[in-house]
């Protein structure tokens, strides 16, 4: 098995239970082996259920009693989601992010935010209006630089926020920002969204390329 399609910060880690259950541990916590996965949702719920992936899983921890759970797919997907929103809520109630356009736009031009978030019904012209405060405030007219569009709502946004209507979110503490980058990036990689960051998405050429270690967990 080879680790060379990404860092484990990067990939999902597939946990096998005594009873020989996979099941998600994207937190990587289960005690026993797991296999580290760097896949999009699309390939791993098709691998699924052409009986790849259970093929694969068989041979890396040589044994036939492999027994995946339903909606594998869809279980990591609303897994990561919880685990960005979870984040994003603890970093709002630590004080490290501003919601409304008017502060946004004033904290961004004066190079406070970090990183900018649009929620998925953001208005064109509201996130165009954002992303051009932070480009002034970044020096970085005329680069196209912008906020990362979320694949959430602002219902969505806002429960995590415990706000109402936060459309649009501005992290101004870099640690906190690269603590919600970790758990979005992963999360838009295992979309496959067009936007995932480049140094967060792993290749998903192949399953098999990507079941890249299996070994007991310190």
């Amino acid at each position: 098995m080879s680790g060379e399609h990404g860092t484990r910060a990067q990939l999902i880690r597939l946990a096998l239970g005594p009873d020989g259950s996979i099941a998600p541990d994207l937190f990587a916590k289960a005690p026993g082996r797991g296999a580290w996965i760097g896949v999009s949702g699309a390939e791993l719920r098709k691998a699924q259920e052409k009986g790849k992936l259970a093929g694969l899983l068989r041979r890396a921890f040589k044994t036939d009693k492999i027994d995946i759970i339903d909606d594998l797919s869809g279980r990591i997907d609303r897994g990561l989601e919880k685990a960005f929103l979870d984040r994003l809520g603890l970093e709002a109630r630590a004080g490290h992010l501003i919601l409304g356009a008017e502060k946004i736009d004033s904290a961004s031009r004066s190079g406070q935010v970090r990183l900018l978030l649009h929620a998925s019904d953001a208005s064109a012209d509201g996130s165009g209006k954002r992303d051009q405060a932070w480009r002034v405030g970044e020096d970085a007219e005329g680069t196209g630089k912008g906020g990362l569009r979320l694949p959430v709502d602002r219902h969505a946004l806002s429960g995590a926020l415990g706000r109402s209507n936060a459309v649009h979110v501005a992290l101004i503490d870099q640690k906190a920002a690269d603590r919600v980058m970790h758990h979005l990036g992963r999360w838009l990689n295992f979309k496959g969204c067009s936007n995932a960051p480049l140094d967060s998405a792993a290749s998903v050429a192949d399953v098999r390329g990507h079941i890249s270690d299996v070994s007991a967990i310190d």
